[in-house]
């Protein structure tokens, strides 16, 4: 038995713990001023944040090429992987799980003797960054100890269930931009100083509530997480360009939680471009 796994950009898993743990990255694309950039390739996050800080109109973003998940796929099977777990950006906001599929579909047909030696486990996260790159992280420890696919896919999969990402973008410039809340409510927002806490249910964004002043909307999310966050679990802390009040949370958390988080790290291009870079905030299991 032979097992790997893999994700996509978007997972925002550091480049040093997709290293250590051999997990395979595929790259989102960003479109931006007429050129293309592989996400965390050729643009790294706070490269992207200032992009972000000038642009009059936002970058967008196009799933994972087709021809990469087929090069993945090939690999593995030359390789002689008997298991490839390929864990996807929710398929609510991007194309990317349904071209793992289409190309998982292809690769068998060009290699119908693969289909006995090599099965392909293809997960949608239905969520974004660290609330799927979480448990990517922990499933690749458990390959690393031996564990058998059918486990780390339900791991993963029960994992995922019980995602809670929340993020607080501290102003409101990228979400009205994007789309994630109305013009209005964004001018008014910003006019009061009012911080929105967003997560995501059913692959979607929703506002879970709303709080005045930075400090608030971090007293807010702590309590949020403490309320929510099942004892002992992993969880991280995701912050941008704001250093002040990433540093702040993380002093909160050692106060107030049973454990560091198990990583820090900063919002890739994708989350950001929605969130913006100004911006803080938990990922945590119920």
């Amino acid at each position: 038995m032979k097992v790997r796994i893999g994700t996509d950009s978007t997972a925002d898993i550091p480049r040093e713990l997709c290293e250590q743990l051999d997990i395979s990255v595929l790259p989102l694309t960003i479109l931006w001023e007429d050129k293309e950039y592989r996400d965390g390739i050729d643009l790294r996050p706070e490269e992207f944040y200032q992009i972000l800080d000038t642009a009059e109109k936002l970058p967008v973003s196009s799933q994972v090429a087709m021809s990469l998940y087929e090069e993945l796929f090939e690999k593995a099977w030359q390789d002689g992987c008997t298991d490839l777990i390929q864990v996807t950006i929710n398929s609510v906001g991007s194309g990317t799980y349904q071209a793992a599929v289409l190309s998982r579909e292809q690769f068998f047909e060009q290699h119908p003797e693969a289909r006995e030696q090599l099965t392909i486990h293809i997960i949608d996260s239905k969520t974004y960054s660290m609330a799927y790159g979480i448990p990517v992280v922990e499933g690749a420890r458990m390959i690393k100890e031996g564990a058998a696919a059918a486990e780390v896919v339900a791991y993963i999969e029960d994992w995922i269930a019980h995602a809670r990402p929340m993020f607080i973008p501290l102003d409101l410039k990228c979400v009205k931009k994007s789309g994630r809340i109305s013009p209005t409510v964004a001018f008014v927002g910003d006019a009061i100083g009012l911080k929105p806490l967003i997560t995501f249910e059913d692959g979607k964004a929703k506002i879970f509530s709303k709080s005045r002043g930075e400090q608030k909307a971090l007293s807010m999310l702590l309590e949020t997480c403490l309320q929510e966050r099942r004892p002992g679990s992993s969880y991280a802390l995701v912050y941008g360009n704001n250093e002040e009040l990433r540093l702040r949370l993380r002093e909160a958390c050692a106060e107030k939680l049973d454990q560091p988080p198990m990583v820090e790290y900063p919002v890739g291009c994708i989350i950001s471009i929605n969130t913006g870079p100004n911006m803080i905030g938990l990922i945590y299991r119920t």
